[in-house]
């Protein structure tokens, strides 16, 4: 596949990142005049199935940003590059039927079909922040539960240290894989990774719903998955297969751009992004700054994973 410059992949983004600058405050005011044009933003997702959860201690208590916010302001490049792509053109996507395949270094590989996956485990809500690199944020009341459960049942072996998350490649129901700027240049499908132990985790959530509901699909539906501590693009949508191998996985932004995105990708404000600084972030619908924590605030949870690491080095 042909390859564009980086140079032409920054100039871009930073487009593109002026632009997200302009939605989120019309996600924050429910509308503004931009060169003299009233613009509003996208409507919400219809409200789908209802999901029967319990509450999660592992909840932040700061609240949740509006059902409007989280299914207007999407990254989702799937389905394009601008902010509500995903919210114009998510009907293209299929949920129902779906299978997650799930094998690897594991005794008992198995394709588990979406409505065994939402029996695992009790459904959780979980309310996280989400911190995108871009600099912005949410509060999203998820539901699903640890990873872990949906892990145990396939029996990882000795040999498994990794576990690689692929999302669907399907153009006509993501539009955004057919070409264009990152059509182009990711190398589709999306892949993403963690270390077992980071899977293992209890605040790694395997994710099926939000808002007391399924996941709308600009939402990564049917499943997806959401580690509090890390940026959100690590969080990867629209699972298809789960791999469980002895080898650190290639991740869709780490091979389209490593000197920006690193594998581990833990939310750290003492390492920039190289065009822009992390130290403060912007919770959508504010308008003021706040600083970044570390770890995006889970720092007590998950510090340990990383004992003895140079999270500069392994950023």
């Amino acid at each position: 596949m042909d390859r564009i410059r980086s140079s032409e992949i920054t100039d871009r983004r930073v487009y593109l990142n002026r632009r997200a600058f302009i939605a989120a405050a019309l996600a924050a005011t429910g509308g503004a005049v931009v060169s003299g044009t009233r613009v509003h933003a996208q409507e919400p997702a219809a409200h789908g199935r209802k999901l029967t959860t319990m509450r999660s201690p592992l909840s932040t208590s700061e609240p949740p940003n509006s059902w409007e916010h989280l299914t207007t302001y999407n990254n989702f490049y799937e389905f394009g590059t601008n902010k509500d792509d995903p919210a114009r053109l998510a009907a293209s996507l299929k949920p129902r039927p779906w299978h997650v395949q799930v094998d690897g270094l594991c005794a008992k590989p198995k394709t588990f079909d979406i409505e065994e996956i939402l029996k695992i485990a009790p459904l959780e809500e979980r309310i996280y922040v989400l911190r995108c690199v871009e600099a912005w944020s949410m509060v999203i009341p998820w539901i699903g539960y640890s990873l872990a459960a949906l892990l145990k049942k396939v029996e990882p072996t000795g040999q498994a240290k990794y576990v690689e998350f692929t999302t669907l490649k399907d153009p006509e129901q993501f539009p955004g894989q057919k070409g264009g700027f990152f059509g182009g240049s990711l190398d589709w499908p999306y892949t993403e990774g963690l270390r077992l132990d980071e899977a293992m985790h209890p605040l790694t959530l395997l994710t099926l719903g939000m808002y007391g509901q399924v996941l709308p699909n600009q939402n990564g539906a049917p499943v997806r998955i959401v580690i509090p501590w890390k940026y959100g693009f690590k969080s990867a949508k629209s699972i298809v297969r789960i791999r469980l191998t002895d080898t650190e996985p290639k991740t869709a932004w780490n091979k389209a751009a490593p000197q920006e995105y690193g594998f581990y990708s833990n939310v750290n404000p003492a390492v920039d992004h190289p065009r822009w600084s992390q130290a403060t972030e912007r919770r959508i619908g504010e308008f003021r700054r706040r600083q970044t924590l570390p770890f995006n605030g889970y720092a007590d949870q998950v510090a340990s994973l990383y004992a003895g690491m140079d999270l500069k080095k392994y950023y």
